[in-house]
């Protein structure tokens, strides 16, 4: 699976690029994740990309030539896939596990950040992007919402995760059911015991434990 994440600062994602599943997805080759300046599209002197809203107000705007050369070139750099562009704004559609599944379908995606005030309105009409949210809050751009995509999503590339099992039994497989609580070692730590079902061997007293935990926990009934 390919993403370009179009930004205006590349280098935020070096120290996130170099760890964990992602990084030992990309050295495998099952994830490959491209970065792109759109300054580099810039033009003038400057290598101006914002400019004072039309009709005042506070703050900048993401200038839309700049974003259309980058967004046509870097999808030209796959010939046979234009991918999917995605535009990270709080405006969008709510990223949920639903949604995460939609996107790992796809063999390509284009990752769009903003910064300052936003983008002028002629790059969401000329585009068309899918417009997507992290949440109902305000991130100093559109990086963060960016690496929180690609984590949720490389998670369903068939051999990122070590374990595909483990992703049979996840909080929000299921629209609103909460996973079951886990332990591990020690068996009591601070005063605390594991559950004595868990330590039996009966995997269908586990599992209806599971289940009544999972259910409890969904309806708000259990911490």
């Amino acid at each position: 699976m390919r993403f370009d994440v179009l930004t205006l600062f590349p280098d935020l994602f070096q120290g996130y690029l170099s760890q964990s599943l992602l990084k030992l997805a990309i050295q495998t080759e099952k994830v490959s994740i491209n970065l792109w300046n759109i300054r580099d599209w810039a033009k003038g002197k400057h290598s101006k990309v914002d400019d004072r809203p039309f009709g005042g107000g506070p703050g900048m705007v993401m200038m839309p030539e700049p974003i259309f050369d980058c967004v046509e070139e870097v999808r030209s750099k796959v010939v046979d896939d234009s991918g999917l562009l995605v535009m990270l704004t709080p405006a969008g559609e709510k990223l949920n596990q639903k949604l995460v599944e939609e996107l790992s379908g796809h063999s390509r995606i284009l990752l769009l950040c903003g910064r300052y005030e936003g983008f002028d309105e002629r790059i969401r009409i000329g585009l068309k992007p899918r417009e997507i949210s992290i949440g109902d809050f305000i991130c100093n751009g559109g990086e963060v919402p960016a690496m929180v995509l690609i984590d949720s999503v490389i998670r369903l590339v068939p051999g990122v995760l070590g374990d595909p099992d483990s992703l049979t039994e996840e909080t929000h497989n299921d629209p609103g059911v909460v996973e079951y609580p886990q332990y591990t070692r020690p068996r009591v730590f601070r005063g605390a015991e594991v559950p004595e079902v868990l330590l039996g061997g009966n995997h269908a007293a586990i599992a209806s434990w599971r289940a009544e935990q999972s259910r409890l926990r969904s309806q708000g009934l259990v911490q």
